[in-house]
């Protein structure tokens, strides 16, 4: 199991139910595993299933021919290793300015969510905002996860804790996602955009047993620690303007958004969301995964923590033998052994037939 995906599900899942400094008392809190998601920037081929049956792409019995001559219909039951996921049914209809913009404000978008989301509660509390602070405070955990078409969710575990106790409805996440914007402001002769979360909301309670359980969603919430833009078939370097496009082995739909990327990217009212340097990642700048300060413990120290169990590990066995913490642990040591013609006086001498001591190294001198 990697590493990064063990931190993550203990940091997680300590924020539920409590341990590695997170008093167990969390577990009386109350809990939601929401998910943000991107708008439509036009239909992609996808994978949809119903009680286990595989359902057909995009299926249309009166499809429309799109202005390029493409028919807006899929009828296929794609494989989950179909390389035709996210993309596009028409290529030069979808919304790529938009999608690498979104991805861009992403995390503006998630900053005003959470801050709109700690204003709601305190209006719904009665409360200004300063004085909520000192009975309610809003914790969370959160991840990005790629679609196959490039753009970003987001998956949050939020908790709400205070002496107060449970104190807010989950409706005040509703409220939250639907009245936050980020702009981008106009360029050339494109006029100001204004993007927000797309309509999907999933909203869920967490409980210690039920359907949706503390170690599913530190499950669920730490694969995405292990995983980037890969699932769009991107790289994993930055890509610098004027590269050759053509040449990066990515697929068309990929290609297309790194490419409106650079675009964008030379625009200079559009120079603050730095899409140029991030192009591959489509846009998406934000980490992978955040964290506000009081939700659980750091990655840094479940690191720690698995160091010095490590070392316990050792000591006990035998591996690694009992010292002091003044000890010093000498492995080799360095001794003179002389100093013969440097390369210059070597060159010289043999020029002069003057022979050279058999214990002159041709460097000029020895250590062991």
């Amino acid at each position: 199991m990697p590493r990064r995906w063990i931190g993550s599900y203990h940091l997680i899942r300590a924020g539920l139910v409590g341990g590695k400094g997170v008093p167990a008392s969390v577990t009386g809190h109350p809990c939601l595993f929401v998910t943000l998601t991107a708008p439509s920037f036009g239909p992609v081929h996808t994978r949809r299933q119903h009680n286990g049956s595989v359902l057909p792409c995009h299926p249309r019995r009166d499809a429309e021919t799109c202005p390029h001559g493409r028919v807006l219909s899929c009828t296929a039951r794609h494989r989950s290793e179909d390389d035709r996921l996210g993309e596009p049914l028409c290529p030069d209809c979808y919304d790529y300015t938009g999608s690498v913009l979104f991805n861009a404000v992403a995390p503006l978008l998630w900053k005003r969510f959470a801050d709109a989301l700690r204003r709601h509660l305190a209006k719904l509390g009665g409360l200004t905002l300063r004085d909520m602070r000192d009975q309610l405070v809003v914790s969370f955990a959160k991840v990005a996860e790629y679609q196959r078409r490039g753009v970003v969710h987001l998956h949050a575990v939020i908790r709400l804790d205070g002496p107060a106790g449970p104190i807010s409805p989950p409706p005040a996440v509703q409220h939250a996602a639907s009245v936050v914007t980020a702009k981008v402001p106009a360029y050339n002769d494109q006029p100001e955009q204004v993007l927000r979360w797309g309509t999907q909301l999933d909203t869920r309670p967490i409980t210690m047993n039920g359907e949706l359980t503390d170690q599913a969603v530190a499950g669920y919430v730490a694969k995405y620690a292990t995983k980037a833009a890969e699932c769009v078939g991107t790289i994993d370097r930055r890509i610098l303007p004027g590269e050759d496009l053509t040449a990066l082995p990515v697929r068309d739909h990929a290609r297309r958004l790194i490419a409106e990327c650079l675009r964008l990217g030379a625009i200079e009212e559009l120079a603050d969301l730095r899409v140029t340097q991030w192009a591959h990642m489509l846009g998406f700048r934000g980490h992978y995964s955040t964290r506000s300060r009081r939700y659980s413990t750091t990655l840094g120290d479940i690191r720690a923590d698995r160091q010095n169990h490590a070392r316990d590990e050792d000591i006990t066995t035998g591996r690694l033998p009992l010292l002091d913490e003044d000890t010093v642990l000498v492995i080799s040591e360095w001794e003179y052994a002389g100093k013969g013609y440097s390369p210059g006086d070597a060159l010289v001498a043999g020029l002069a037939g003057v022979p050279l001591p058999s214990s002159s190294p041709p460097d000029g001198g020895d250590a062991r």
